[in-house]
């Protein structure tokens, strides 16, 4: 069990995760354990090298999480024309109830460097992509050759803010069918799924990280390690599973 547990954590599982996906997995209560005992495990008896590197594995989710009312830097922020705002979406984007409408930001770094990252509101499932730049040709080719790889039924929007990286949203949609809706001005927090996707991908590409030096591989690496992870808002099934599922219910 603590061999378990310490596996999961070193995949940066939050003890809560853990605790959930055993309760899921196995039947046997042996095989289970709370959360709170975890973390009394880890912080009241943090004796020896293997439980001090366990705790640099806990996730300071605190620091990340920002305000509704959280404005970002604008500098890259425009008007962009012909946009839908995100008040127009339909209801079933909403609510989640339908897989295939997706949120998305880019993720940026030194150097001028950054990678797109695309998030499924149903199943939280993560997609990110390498882009050469941050102009909108650059990211819109790159947008439109990673929505081309997935059947139409699991892609059927996209919700972006009003970065001017998306100012050519309507090559995007004619190349894809695809709809684009924008957030209103400075509310990136209406993207709350992307957002939240954002502040857990810090943990692998901190702040200051040169994106460029990273191959697609390595990010689908990393986009692999987000979707097995168990969420709690998924019954403490993994995005992985989720999409999957809506995958196979396309035929």
């Amino acid at each position: 069990m603590a061999q378990l547990v310490a596996e999961k954590l070193q995949i940066q599982w939050s003890p809560e995760q853990i605790a959930g996906w055993l309760k899921r997995t196995y039947s046997d209560a042996a095989y289970q354990v709370s959360h709170e005992t975890i973390y009394r495990s880890l912080y009241i008896q943090a004796r020896g090298a293997l439980r001090k590197e366990l705790l640099e594995h806990l996730r300071r989710s605190r620091a990340m999480r920002r305000s509704r009312h959280h404005t970002q830097k604008t500098a890259n922020h425009g008007r962009i024309s012909d946009t839908l705002s995100i008040s127009e979406r339909p209801a079933m984007v909403e609510d989640r109830a339908v897989p295939g409408h997706w949120e998305g930001d880019l993720l940026c770094g030194s150097k001028n460097s950054q990678i797109a990252t695309l998030v499924e509101r149903h199943s939280r499932y993560v997609m990110l992509v390498k882009v050469a730049g941050k102009d909108t040709q650059t990211v819109v080719d790159a947008l439109i050759d990673n929505a081309l790889r997935l059947p139409q039924e699991l892609y059927r929007s996209l919700t972006w803010d009003r970065g001017k990286e998306m100012a050519a949203h309507k090559r995007f949609t004619l190349a894809t069918d695809i709809q684009v809706y924008f957030c209103d001005p400075q509310n990136p927090w209406q993207r709350g799924t992307n957002e939240n996707t954002n502040g857990l991908l810090r943990q692998y590409f901190p702040k200051g990280t040169d994106l460029s030096l990273y191959s697609q591989d390595e990010l689908d690496e990393v986009a692999r390690q987000l979707n097995e992870r168990p969420r709690k808002t998924l019954g403490y099934s993994t995005p992985a599973e989720c999409f999957n599922h809506a995958v196979a219910s396309t035929g």
